[in-house]
Parts: structure tokens; sequence; C-alpha cells
């Protein structure tokens, strides 16, 4: 605390500049100086910069990243929030100058070479267990084992994944991965990989090195210039409001499956959120019922407001910390209870509960809303991931082939 006070203080900054000075710039004042420690920013996916110091001493270079960051300035507090963050990085600058020129400062970060590609990737996975959904957390456990079935050298370090590395390893999933090729039981069939699955497979490696190169871990993020495989669309099963209609009519084995899958159907929401959800969560706006949650999936807080139909499937408010949909089946069971429930309604069609986000977007959508809300709806964090509810849904091209004359007669 005393050195940061030390180096927060303005007259000691001025002290450290006026030191600094004397020491580094040439007694020719037309002479050029290279400053040995300079601060640089590195943006990162959420729109923060993070502050590092790129040191070049004896002609040798290394990086301190220094954990603080700059976040967007939407308003005068943020401003100064910044401006304080720049002047304590300006201030361990000037620290670091003053070690390297007194030998203090030996260049002691941790050096990539030191760290295993897979103890890291290993270390990402244990941090994902039980805070995301058993599915994706399977991808990275089955993203792993194929990892180590394309590289045989356990000790492969950080700084040993090149661009070349990563080529190979999309070049691996394409044309030698088997879709059951990392199963301990036998098969006699080994098909290749699903298109998907290539692309969700490719995905958790670049996840992994993004992570490490805004941790500092690595310099150059070698994932940066490799293309990676592109998904296959798939068709998304939604149901028509006559349909919802006609389920809301149609008795159901589990009640809780019911009412919670047409909650889903008029919120939009995730199975995984509306298991979780307590009567802590909704809160009365006006003449709104709205829900503050943190999505799962992205650990994003969201703030949606919720139809006075959807609100009546919840029942009467209970305590807060209690469950609002309670009696939920596994995911698996829940499917088989929808397959018979569609069954008996007379739809067929394969519904799953994830369908039912698929129908409230299309509904949205189909009702007149703009796609910049429906994907504030949804929590989509890229409107290109919403676009493609707009493609299911085209009014432009039905009124275009409406318009074709009659031609039978």
């Amino acid at each position: 605390m005393l050195l940061v006070r030390f180096l927060t203080n303005r007259v000691n900054i001025d002290k450290l500049k006026k030191f600094i000075d004397k020491k580094f710039i040439y007694p020719n004042k037309m002479t050029a100086f290279k400053e040995p420690v300079r601060i640089r920013k590195k943006q990162l996916a959420n729109g923060n910069q993070s502050l590092y110091l790129d040191i070049y001493h004896n002609g040798k270079r290394a990086y301190e990243f220094l954990k603080l960051y700059l976040t967007p300035e939407k308003n005068k507090t943020d401003k100064q929030r910044n401006q304080q963050t720049l002047q304590l990085a300006n201030a361990i600058k000037s620290q670091r100058i003053i070690e390297l020129q007194s030998g203090t400062h030996g260049l002691s970060i941790q050096a990539q070479t030191e760290i295993r590609f897979f103890d890291y990737y290993r270390g990402l996975c244990e941090k994902r267990l039980h805070t995301e959904s058993k599915g994706n957390w399977d991808n990275w456990q089955a993203c792993l084992k194929h990892l180590q079935r394309y590289e045989p050298n356990p000790d492969i370090t950080l700084s040993q994944i090149t661009p070349q590395w990563i080529q190979g390893f999309r070049d691996y999933l394409e044309h030698k991965a088997t879709a059951w090729g990392c199963d301990a039981r036998k098969h006699t069939y080994h098909p290749p990989l699903a298109r998907n699955s290539r692309h969700s497979y490719f995905n958790k490696l670049k996840a992994c090195l993004n992570r490490a190169f805004e941790e500092g871990l690595i310099t150059q993020n070698p994932m940066q210039r490799v293309e990676k495989p592109k998904p296959e669309e798939v068709q998304r099963m939604y149901l028509t409001i006559d349909e919802i209609r006609t389920l809301v009519d149609t008795p159901c084995e589990h009640l809780p499956t019911k009412n919670a899958f047409l909650f889903a159907c008029l919120t939009g929401l995730r199975r995984s959120d509306i298991a979780r959800l307590t009567w802590n969560d909704v809160q009365e706006q006006g003449e709104f019922t709205r829900l503050i949650f943190r999505q799962k999936k992205t650990n994003r807080q969201e703030y949606l407001d919720i139809a006075p139909q959807a609100v009546s499937l919840m029942g009467e408010r209970q305590n807060p910390i209690k469950l609002i949909f309670r009696g939920l089946y596994t995911p698996s069971n829940t499917n088989k209870v929808l397959k018979r429930w569609m069954a008996t309604a007379g739809i067929h069609k394969h519904i799953s509960f994830h369908c039912a986000r698929h129908t409230f977007a299309v509904m949205m959508l189909d009702l007149g809303t703009d796609i910049y809300t429906v994907s504030k709806l949804l929590g989509h964090r890229d409107l290109s991931t919403t676009q493609i509810y707009a493609k299911i849904l085209d009014k432009n091209k039905q009124a275009a082939v409406s318009r074709i004359p009659e031609i039978f007669k």
C-alpha cells in the first residue's frame, strides 16, 4: 500500500519523471529517445482494454500484464475512473524504469515455455465444471480427447502452438477424426465427425488460446491467422401460434413440464434459466412484470419484461428464495414427456424444449417486432444470431410469391 500511495502521488510522479529524464535522455537533445518501458493496450472481447508493460532492456523483451483495465466511457464517472487507472499504470511504468536503471528488475516474468498447453486446457475445463451447461462442458472434454489424439507430446507448451499446428488440428478434425474415435466403447462403424462437431471443437481450442493471450501467457495469438471451419446451417424447429393454442388445450402427463414449456414459448428463456428462476428474480415495474436474472450460458445480467400470460404460468408469489418452476425432470426426460405430449396434440414435429425459444423468436418477428428488439429479448450478444430467425420467417418472400397470378383454371 505504501508503494501504491507513493506512486499515485502527483508530486512523487513528477520527481520520478525528472529522474528518468536525467538518466535516460541523451545529452544531445536532437537524438531520439526510445523508452525501455512502454504502456500498451490490448482490446478484449468484452469491450475493455487490458493495460500491460512492453519492457525492452539489454536486447531482451518481456511483457508484464498489470491487471488494470480501461472500460468504455459512457459517463463522467467512467472517464474519471479510466484517468485514475492510467495514472496508476504510468506510476508503475516509472517504477519499472527506475528498477531497470538500478539493476533491481530482472525481467522475471514467467516464460511461456514453462506453461504446458494440456495443463492449461485442463485448468479451463475445471473452471467450467458446474458453471455452465453439461452439453458445453462435454464438448470441452471431447475436444481435449481429440487434441490428445492429434498431439502425442503431453509436454507441448503454449509457445509451441503455432498457426501451422492449429491448421494441422483443423485438418485432423476434417479428415481423420471420427464421431466415436475418443469413445472407450467398441464400435464397428466409425463415421467422420459431423460438420458442427468440427466447428464446436475448433472453437474450444480458439477460446483456450484467446484466454491465454488475454492473460499475457502468449505474446501473439496464433489462432488469428487460421480460418475456422464453418458450421452447418441446421433447421430450427418451431411451433405456430395455433399449435401453441392446441397444446394449451391438450393434457400433459407432467404439469411442471407443460407450464415451463409454455412459459419458454412466451418468454424465449432457455430451460437452464427457467429451472433456476426464483421469486427473488421477479419484480413489478408499473404495469409490467420484469425478470432480473443472470443468464447461465453467457453469465450476463438480463432484464426481461414478460407478458401477463407468462406471469399466470408462474402461479402465486411465494418465498423469495423458492424456485418458481419446481419438480422439473432432467433435460432428456423432459424431452420424452414433450414427445408424448406433441403426439397427443396431433403435432407431428420433432420438438425439444429448446424449440420453445425458437418459437418465441419466430412469433415475435411474425408479430412485427423489429429484429434488434428480438435480439435483446433473447439475450443475444450478436445480432447475426438473431438474423437466422429472420431468414426462417421472411415476409418479403411470402408477399412476393403471393403476387403470382392464377395460372391453373
